[in-house]
């Protein structure tokens, strides 16, 4: 909360964007909408490079990138390792979708919140939220 007279923080923004080539595009909008319903400013990237997802996460100033991992983790470490040679290395990373099992040490060692298929919403939002330090009113998803 602000204190009165203040004016209120902005949305937090997030980049969101797929890791590989794959046609699956249903998760990646559900987890964009969701986030926008919840007051989140949701940038959606498309298909990205590590490079470019690190120059659009700088471009647009975010203050989280999500990641669909589509089974590629060792993009979404590139993706890492290219955000810190940006400066960007205090920006936190969720990721989702097909996440294989032995990756998720790596990435959570790494501080990236990790959501494979069958992750509620609402726990992604509150990771968000989490990630963020913003908090919004309570919404049911």
């Amino acid at each position: 909360m602000s204190e009165p007279g203040s004016s209120p923080l902005p949305p937090a923004r997030v980049l969101v964007a797929k890791s590989s080539l794959d046609g699956h595009w249903r998760g990646v909008a559900v987890v964009a909408r969701a986030l926008r319903e919840a007051g989140f400013e949701v940038i959606l990237g498309g298909m990205l490079r590590p490079s470019e997802m690190a120059s659009v996460a700088a471009a647009e100033d975010v203050d989280l990138v999500g990641i669909n991992v589509g089974g590629r983790v060792e993009v979404v470490e590139r993706a890492l390792d290219e955000m810190e040679a940006a400066g960007l290395g205090d920006v936190p990373v969720f990721v989702g979708g097909t996440v294989p099992p032995q990756a998720i040490p790596r990435l959570t060692d790494r501080g990236v919140g990790v959501f494979p298929p069958g992750s509620s919403l609402s726990a992604i939002v509150e990771e968000a939220r989490r990630l963020t330090g913003r908090a919004f009113p309570a919404q049911r998803l």
